[in-house]
């Protein structure tokens, strides 16, 4: 059985650095990455981490996250740096097989974490 579990995020200050963590069970994936949504918007595409070491950003997190991989925890990692309160959030892993086309697209994952909320106060 396929488990995605998540840790980290919480409540931190405009400014400050929080880092999310999701291990995989059950298999491996060629990529795993982050969603997010905000209260009253659509998920959205944050990061992704592709086999072979290919990285992914929003533009909206371009140059403040850093997304990276243990492959041999089965794990990702988001390092998420200067955070503002628009990424107030609940941020979701994922995992799958997408093409590169679908990359950023919710509908390409077949597995997804529970979520986790992070808080950004101004």
């Amino acid at each position: 059985q396929v488990q995605l579990v998540e840790s980290g995020g919480g409540l931190v200050q405009t400014g400050d650095s929080a880092r999310l963590t999701c291990t995989a069970s059950g298999r491996t994936f060629a990529t795993m990455g982050w969603f997010r949504q905000a209260p009253g918007k659509e998920r959205e595409f944050v990061a992704a981490f592709r086999k072979g070491g290919y990285t992914y950003y929003s533009d909206s997190v371009k140059g403040r996250f850093t997304i990276s991989r243990d492959n041999a925890k089965n794990t990702v990692l988001l390092q998420m740096n200067n955070l503002k309160p628009e990424d107030t959030a609940v941020y979701y892993c994922v995992a799958g097989q997408p093409i590169l086309s679908a990359l950023r697209l919710s509908s390409a994952y077949n597995y997804w974490g529970q979520g986790t909320q992070v808080a950004v106060s101004s």
